[in-house]
């Protein structure tokens, strides 16, 4: 299926390299909290197209577990297939967390995102989490009884680059993917990326 796919797209043009993202969201660390679910997107910049698979998706909502560790196991599947000419703006994956309050509400639990490897292979990824913070203590309250805390209007917010000096964030929490790198013709296209024969934790 896979070959299928790549000779078809790559029939009529040899500039266009292939990316091919192939993992899961495995699991996420909020000791504070339970019952948590979260949205995935995938940004990229102008010069790539999607190809074939979903670049958004909402997992189920986990509880934690009992043991020690007291993680939500999502095990959320992550499939898409990217082209491109031009290697700027390489795919990131987005991931926002919410869960539910004490008055049944959704809120957000956290915000994180990490640029998908360069390099062929399998990779183990830890993304640090964050939310946005209230300027004053009065806000905080506000925002809290009104049941409107802050949060992105745009979840891809997080992986671009404009507004982020600005933004006022607290650490909260971490999530774990795991993701198989495939790419196609990108040494074709002049560019020329090691492939690591093991397992990569970052």
């Amino acid at each position: 299926r896979i070959q299928i796919l790549f000779e078809v797209i790559m029939a009529d043009s040899t500039s266009v390299f292939l990316l091919m993202i192939n993992g899961q969201i495995e699991s996420a660390s909020f000791p504070l909290y339970d019952d948590l679910y979260c949205r995935m997107c995938i940004a990229y910049g102008t010069d790539w197209a999607l190809v074939s698979g979903l670049e958004e998706g909402t997992s189920q909502i986990a509880r934690k577990t009992t043991d020690r560790n007291q993680l939500f196991v999502w095990n959320f599947p992550i499939e898409v297939t990217l082209k491109s000419t031009n290697p700027h703006g390489w795919p990131r994956l987005v991931i926002s967390v919410f869960g539910i309050d004490a008055f049944g509400r959704d809120v957000v639990r956290g915000y994180g995102s990490v640029l998908f490897p360069l390099t062929p292979g399998t990779h183990k990824l830890k993304i640090p989490m964050f939310v946005p913070e209230s300027t004053s203590i009065l806000q905080k309250f506000t925002s809290w009884l009104l049941g409107t805390r802050p949060e992105f209007i745009d979840h891809k917010f997080v992986a671009q680059n404009d507004g982020r000096e600005v933004t006022r964030v607290r650490s909260q929490g971490c999530v774990t993917i795991s993701c198989n790198i495939i790419t196609k013709d990108l040494a074709n296209a002049g560019f020329c990326v090691t492939s690591p024969f093991r397992t990569i934790t970052t």
